[in-house]
């Protein structure tokens, strides 16, 4: 799995011109199921997601976890994020086909809620217009081949 993760002051997702989520402070998680995945990268990234301390201390330190910063969570999937860009058309024949990366991409999302986290998300497979104020700004990038 991949995931983009952005700290955020706000962020919403937009559906056929409806808001489907919004969050205040928190992260911005763009999420990709590589076809490989099974629940072990989805554990994996999730613990990963809602321990990083990525939010600043009172000394300006990137030293907070989410749930101490008290951070919500939007989770968008994105199996672009496993783009083949050899040629100038990229390929997409890495990410996991619907039935395997939705119940993952959900249980990320379980994993998150579990924690006590407020988590909002999209819709898998729709037209969604992503909004972000960005707070830093702060981008991480995980791979579950690289935790």
């Amino acid at each position: 799995m991949r995931a983009v993760v952005t700290r955020v002051r706000s962020a919403s997702v937009t559906i056929d011109g409806e808001v489907a989520g919004r969050i205040g402070a928190g992260l911005l998680v763009l999420l990709g199921v590589h076809q490989d995945d099974t629940e072990k990268e989805a554990l994996k990234i999730a613990d990963k997601i809602c321990g990083l301390r990525i939010f600043e201390d009172e000394g300006g330190k990137m030293n907070v976890n989410p749930k101490d910063a008290g951070a919500e969570i939007l989770v968008i999937s994105q199996f672009t994020l496993f783009a083949d860009c050899k040629s100038r058309r990229p390929g997409f024949s890495k990410a996991a086909r619907p039935e395997t990366a939705i119940p993952l991409y959900e249980l990320v999302v379980a994993q998150c809620r579990e924690r006590g986290f407020s988590v909002q998300t999209g819709v898998f497979a729709a037209d969604m217009l992503v909004a972000s104020e960005n707070d830093g700004p702060v981008t991480i990038l995980l791979d579950t081949k690289e935790l």
